[in-house]
């Protein structure tokens, strides 16, 4: 977008990707429940995400988005890729083409001042087409975390899912069993088998105060 167009009366900045915290950086622009930041979170279908990212997003002390992946791609109408009827090039195209939309959103809601948490359900053993792709849409900056609750938990929220998101008993399983590799990768990781949305968005707002502070690597 041209820096003097507009929307209405604002007038919007260009969208540049977020970068890492510097060592030096306003101690009050890193107190995670009123910085300006961008955060994925990562888990299987099941984990909660969308529920936990919503109620945190709702309940930060700045302006905060939550941008969803799976709504993202539903916006395709005719023509929709559904990969429990069958996962091919058509799918896969249509996920990354949701990527690439939700990272465009993130960086102009950054640009402005809101921040945003992004959900996908990103493999550990598919980095070119997980976090590297987000790392390359959103930025460096942009804060991995990973909601893990067991699989018993998982298994169980997934079975009160509805409409294309609720997926086989063999497909979770599959999912959380690939999750797993995330453990020993370095990324902070939030098991919330016995938590409620309350504590768990505590405890990412925890995570997030470290990751500004001490940005992990990946």
């Amino acid at each position: 977008m041209h820096p003097t167009e507009s929307t209405g009366h604002l007038q919007l900045s260009r969208g540049a990707p977020v970068e890492i915290p510097t060592p030096d950086a306003d101690p009050a622009q890193l107190d995670a429940t009123r910085a300006a930041v961008a955060v994925l979170l990562i888990g299987p279908a099941g984990a909660g995400k969308t529920t936990v990212a919503r109620y945190w997003a709702d309940r930060r002390a700045v302006p905060t988005s939550h941008i969803s992946l799976d709504d993202v791609r539903e916006w395709v109408r005719s023509g929709f890729a559904d990969p429990q009827s069958g996962w091919n090039d058509h799918s896969e195209a249509q996920y990354r083409l949701a990527r690439r939309t939700c990272g465009f959103a993130a960086r102009n809601f950054l640009a402005n001042g809101i921040s945003c948490i992004l959900d996908d359900a990103v493999f550990p053993d598919r980095p070119v087409v997980g976090l590297g792709g987000w790392k390359r849409h959103v930025g460096p900056g942009m804060i991995p975390v990973v909601l893990l609750p067991g699989l018993e938990i998982v298994l169980e929220r997934n079975a009160a899912r509805s409409g294309n998101r609720r997926l086989s008993d063999e497909e979770v399983a599959q999912i959380h069993g690939r999750m797993a590799g995330w453990y020993g990768s370095g990324l902070p990781i939030i098991d919330n088998s016995r938590q409620d949305v309350a504590t768990t968005a505590r405890m990412l707002d925890d995570v997030v105060a470290r990751s500004l502070a001490s940005p992990p690597r990946w």
